[in-house]
């Protein structure tokens, strides 16, 4: 339940932010249950190659991860972003702020989106420990862009493809297809509709 929590987190951002001010466009024809199986398998196959190929960052080694990351460990204000999450407060003039509760009313992990570094997102918990980071493209925010979810100890927890703000391909960290996203709803492999998200 986490995981998805986390997922679902990641498409927040990554269908609300605008970095300085550019507008978000993109559209995407939906046919998934009217393609055949032998076309959905070849366009799974396709996007997971594009996330998962030879070239692609499937995990972080501790080092790799430290190194990158060193000034993120700890949100030095973490007490006062921990409030504005607390009290849904979305943005600041420096970062895109996103809350994660636990039973709809304890707050769990905030994240933040600083706007001079919109291609990471960076989750932490009420104490101001980095947990989580998301790595998105440098074509970010144009579509199409991929983002990739790395935990804290650089292993990686989810891969998407960003077809389109309605249209997005998900994956787990082993390269198994977890579904395809239309706007609310999530769509299996067989297309077969499995999800809906209040957040689109």
């Amino acid at each position: 339940m986490k995981k998805l929590f986390l997922l679902i987190a990641l498409l927040i951002f990554g269908l609300a932010v605008n970095a300085e001010g550019i507008t978000l466009t993109g559209e995407a024809r939906f046919d998934w249950v009217d393609m055949s199986q032998i076309q959905r398998d070849s366009t799974i196959e396709y996007y997971h190659d594009i996330l998962f190929g030879d070239s692609a960052v499937k995990e972080l080694s501790k080092d790799e991860f430290k190194q990158k990351f060193q000034s993120f460990k700890k949100d030095e204000n973490y007490k006062e972003h921990y409030m504005l999450a607390k009290d849904d407060v979305k943005e600041t003039k420096d970062a895109n702020i996103c809350s994660f509760y636990y039973k709809n009313n304890i707050l769990i992990i905030y994240a933040l989106q600083y706007k001079n570094n919109p291609n990471n997102v960076f989750y932490y918990d009420p104490y101001g420990r980095l947990r989580y980071v998301d790595i998105i493209s440098e074509n970010y925010p144009n579509f199409p862009y991929n983002s990739k979810q790395f935990k804290s100890n650089g292993k990686l927890v989810s891969a998407i493809y960003f077809k389109s703000k309605d249209l997005q391909y998900m994956y787990e960290p082993d390269g198994k297809f977890r579904g395809v996203w239309y706007k609310e709803k999530m769509y299996d492999r067989k297309g077969k509709q499995t999800v809906i998200r209040t957040n689109w």
